[in-house]
């Protein structure tokens, strides 16, 4: 009995435990349950009071953006994202999609003058986003019209390579936001490398650049063309402001000197030589080495009176390669195979007489340019001022007695006007040593060993030497490419590139720079007076009448002084 008792308590027992057990167990279930149920209800209310905040946080950021859009914009607020493209076109001025000129249109922009932008990378592909972070730049501009696709803006290489200098992406984003820009004052440029400073209208052909942009932006790199030549400028510093206006202002420019750690990529420096003192060279291949010389006032009065001229001579090494020779005179700086006034192609060493009988020489700075033809040449090159009779400054007299000409006969073989006395005797000579040249307009007294090699070109009919045919062929009949995309032999190339290539450099009759030429102008009134594109744009330009105050155009003065005032 006792047994049974005993086993029905502890079985009791047993079970009023695992009661227990049992509702310890659900209470800390409950309280866990409700202890993650506080944490996960303080989360949310977390990150909806975050969200509120940083909603918040936007809104005051955003309405501070349009704030300061308005400030920067002058009360217009104008901001895009757009996929940037480049297009071929030279200054800072972008093209916008249509829907822009609505907008800003719509806010009175064009009402306040001319357009400005400030233009940032927003996005850009690259190797890494730390990268891509360091590169993003920012830039302004101003805007040449409103024919881009919508969702994109085309960037001209001046804008494109100051926002992405060292990388091509192959897609990129660009905030686009309108600004107002103070009036510049003073720019300090500095160009990179010394070819810049070589130029000698430095400022005439960086006003004629600045005059396709409507912006400046100090850290900018300003691209100024002279010719087929580019050069580079570093913005160091503008007045008022590190952007500004370039429009309908006169700007103070203060050019630094070049960098000289900067290579200045592939631009010619003008090597100074002294007549009489040689300089050595090497030239590769289609390359060019320039030298420069000047002739002074006393020079040429000596070269006007027959006493003195002019020889520039090039001394190549023996078993080398092989240069030509050109010679210009300013403002044709760097003279090439097409743009040159003086040259020489003849094989190993050239000589170039200058005399007074030239009427492209006079006072003023030359550009000699060594061209290497074939191979890697050493070259010696030397500027001389010579006697009309051949002869050195300072070198002695050879003594010579005067010739009697009178009483000769002309030889029946070379042609010569030979002492009648000695006719027979070099008749005899001539005919056994001596030959004429058959080739018709030719006539050159050759000897017999020489005329085995004498040629005359197929296409020109130049009689030369045989071991010069390869090179004559290749410089004066080998078809060229000129920079504006025309196909010409030599000789029609360096007249096309005088008279008619829109890239060729002229002085502007109306602002005196010097300027590309461009095309003919669309008004066939500019065309009769034989205005070059630049002219025709340039002669736009109104100024007014020294006689009445009238505004006129500058192409048209010499029309309204003669109608108007009766000057002729």
């Amino acid at each position: 009995m006792d047994f049974e008792l005993r086993r029905a308590r502890e079985k009791l027992e047993k079970e009023q435990k695992e009661r227990k057990e049992k509702a310890r167990l659900k209470l800390e279930r409950e309280r866990k349950a409700k202890e993650e149920a506080r944490k996960q209800r303080e989360a949310i209310e977390a990150a909806q009071r975050s969200r509120r905040l940083d909603a918040i946080d936007a809104q005051l950021k955003a309405e501070q953006e349009v704030q300061e859009n308005l400030l920067a914009g002058g009360g217009i607020a104008f901001y895009r994202i757009l996929e940037a493209v480049p297009y071929q076109g030279s200054g800072d001025k972008i093209k916008l999609p249509p829907s822009c000129f609505t907008e800003l249109s719509g806010q009175g922009a064009f009402d306040k003058g001319p357009l400005h932008f400030i233009l940032s990378v927003v996005h850009q592909e690259g190797p890494s986003s730390m990268e891509d972070n360091k590169s993003q730049r920012s830039t302004h501009s101003g805007v040449l019209e409103f024919t881009a696709d919508e969702g994109f803006v085309g960037l001209p290489s001046h804008v494109w390579s100051n926002l992405f200098p060292t990388t091509t992406p192959k897609a990129s984003v660009v905030e686009v936001r309108y600004v107002r820009l103070p009036k510049g004052t003073y720019a300090k440029l500095q160009p990179e490398g010394l070819g810049f400073s070589e130029l000698p209208n430095q400022r005439a052909v960086l006003e004629t650049s600045l005059r396709q942009h409507a912006t400046l932006s100090q850290g900018d790199v300003l691209t100024v063309n002279y010719g087929v030549l580019e050069y580079k400028l570093q913005v160091l510093e503008l007045k008022p402001s590190s952007s500004v206006s370039v429009l309908e202002t006169d700007i103070e420019v203060d050019i630094v000197n070049p960098d000289v750690k900067s290579d200045g990529g592939n631009q010619y420096v003008l090597k100074p030589l002294v007549f009489g003192e040689s300089d050595s060279g090497v030239v590769d291949e289609g390359n060019y080495v320039y030298y420069k010389f000047s002739i002074d006032d006393d020079t040429w009065e000596k070269i006007v009176s027959g006493e003195k001229r002019v020889e520039v001579r090039i001394d190549t090494e023996i078993d080398g390669g092989d240069t030509n020779l050109y010679v210009s005179k300013h403002p044709l700086i760097y003279p090439n195979r097409h743009q040159h006034e003086w040259s020489s192609h003849d094989v190993s060493s050239k000589v170039l007489i200058l005399s007074s009988k030239d009427k492209n020489l006079g006072v003023g700075t030359y550009s000699i340019g060594v061209c290497g033809f074939k191979d890697t040449t050493k070259f010696q090159v030397l500027v001389t001022i010579d006697d009309n009779s051949g002869r050195k400054v300072g070198q002695q007299a050879t003594s010579s007695s005067s010739s009697m000409e009178i009483d000769t006969v002309k030889c029946r073989n070379c042609n010569h006007f030979i002492p009648s006395q000695s006719i027979v005797l070099h008749e005899a000579y001539c005919s056994r040593h001596s030959v004429v040249c058959q080739h018709a307009g030719c006539g050159v007294v050759l000897r017999i060993e020489e005329a085995k090699t004498h040629v005359h070109c197929e296409k020109c009919g130049e009689g030369l030497h045989q071991g010069e045919m390869e090179k004559h062929m290749k410089v004066f009949h080998e078809p060229r490419t000129c920079p504006c995309g025309i196909v010409l032999e030599n000789a029609a190339m360096v007249q096309h590139q005088a008279s008619s290539c829109p890239l060729r450099l002229i002085t502007c009759r109306f602002c005196g720079d010097m300027v590309q030429a461009g095309n003919l102008p669309m008004d066939a009134r500019d065309r009769l007076r034989g205005l070059s594109e630049h002219e025709s744009v340039c002669g736009s330009r109104t100024a007014p009448c020294d006689s009445c105050g009238r505004a006129v155009m500058l192409k048209d003065m010499d029309i309204h002084q003669i109608a108007v005032h009766s000057k002729s």
